[in-house]
């Protein structure tokens, strides 16, 4: 690894959660929305037989990103090879390879939903030799085939380190640049297992460095029982690798299996980041209890290349 990446402790035990960490306070909740325009979305969806990490990952922002007609795509099928801590997407071994035509399906959805943004993401393919990024290019390349001037974000896997994997999306020149660090070194080995936090950076660097007019962003959660300290030395190494837009948000449990909520982080907490993090550098910083990498995603990408 090229750069340093700091570590506050060398504990490898998840934090006891706190008792105060339940209910959830007044700032997590949400007004679900269930209009027409979600129900249309949800259609196509099921009609297209795609996927959504919206869905999948219980997001707490699907109601309102549907019904203003905005989803982000998950390819690669619905299940994952990796059973990260924190993630409701359902985890095992996928039966066959890649569908080879749903890189036709996410553009034919794009373009039945009139979106000029696309996200798309995917699960974890460690079961293929590319980690499924010829997915991700085709992918890329049929939505702007279909609906030219769509502008097309990509929040990839680390294709286990396959820099050759990550060429071959960059080489498409996705609109940008997505990977998402998760937490801090200290929770890698619970949060995010098969990851490595050195090579989350390496990656970043790289694509900024493969293609420096190709803006690049990652997120973080926040409650998993990471310091302050620790926070703010994650967010000094993204920096470093001329990273271009960080989110930072609340974990949320979605269910009594995965990891506990450490404690729910308060707004002003998430204002101090922004702060600190625009301070670093970053073009663009996203915080807040709610926010998650793909939310209010247009807005974010117009920061960055203004």
């Amino acid at each position: 690894m090229a750069t340093p990446f700091h570590i506050i402790s060398n504990v490898s035990a998840m934090p006891v959660p706190s008792p105060t960490a339940h209910p959830r306070p007044d700032w997590l909740r949400v007004k679900f929305f269930g209009g027409e325009r979600y129900q249309d979305l949800k259609r196509i969806m099921r009609t297209l037989d795609l996927h959504t990490v919206c869905e999948s990952a219980r997001c707490p922002n699907i109601g309102e990103c549907w019904e203003h007609g905005t989803a982000t795509f998950m390819i690669l099928g619905d299940i994952c090879t990796r059973a990260c801590g924190f993630c409701a997407v359902p985890s095992g071994k996928p039966v066959g390879p890649p569908d080879e035509e749903e890189p036709f399906r996410v553009a034919e959805a794009v373009e039945r939903l009139g979106l000029r943004y696309a996200v798309v993401t995917s699960v974890n393919r460690d079961d293929q030799p590319d980690g499924g990024a010829h997915i991700f290019a085709r992918t890329i390349e049929e939505i702007r085939r279909r609906v030219p001037g769509c502008k097309v974000e990509v929040l990839i896997p680390d294709f286990r380190g396959d820099w050759d994997a990550l060429g071959a999306v960059l080489a498409v020149r996705p609109d940008i640049l997505n990977h998402n660090t998760e937490t801090v070194p200290r929770l890698y080995r619970q949060v995010r297992k098969g990851a490595v936090y050195e090579r989350s950076l390496e990656l970043l660097r790289r694509s900024k460095e493969a293609h420096p007019e190709v803006p690049t962003k990652t997120g973080l959660m926040l409650g998993l029982g990471e310091e302050k300290e620790e926070v703010l030395a994650t967010m000094q190494d993204l920096a470093a690798q001329g990273t271009d837009i960080l989110t930072l948000g609340q974990y949320l449990q979605p269910t009594r299996e995965h990891l506990p909520i450490v404690r729910y982080v308060h707004p002003d907490e998430f204002s101090e980041f922004k702060i600190l993090g625009e301070a670093m550098g970053f073009k663009h910083v996203e915080a807040g209890p709610l926010v998650r990498s793909s939310y209010h995603a247009f807005d974010q990408a117009a920061s960055a290349v203004r």
